[in-house]
């Protein structure tokens, strides 16, 4: 239980590190959870109907998760 605990502490250190780049674009990122190696993140604001969201998602968050949080696998976007 510690390592999940722990792996859902760097990635929302990661999160909170990603936030502010989105938030000065308008948009914004929410952390929904972390499931064996799956990260799941909600978008809002300008991040949630922008056409570049998905590239934006796998391009910069997981490509920045992936490095600094080595159990992620992926990351996912949910609806609301």
């Amino acid at each position: 239980m510690a390592e999940v605990t722990d792996v859902n502490q760097k990635v929302g250190a990661v999160i909170g590190e990603i936030r502010p780049m989105l938030q000065a674009d308008g948009g914004d990122i929410e952390l929904v959870g972390v499931d064996s190696g799956v990260v799941k993140v909600r978008l809002r604001g300008a991040c949630a109907c922008c056409p570049g969201a998905q590239a934006t998602l796998k391009m910069f968050v997981e490509r920045r998760l992936k490095a600094k949080v080595p159990e992620v696998e992926r990351v996912e976007s949910v609806a609301f």
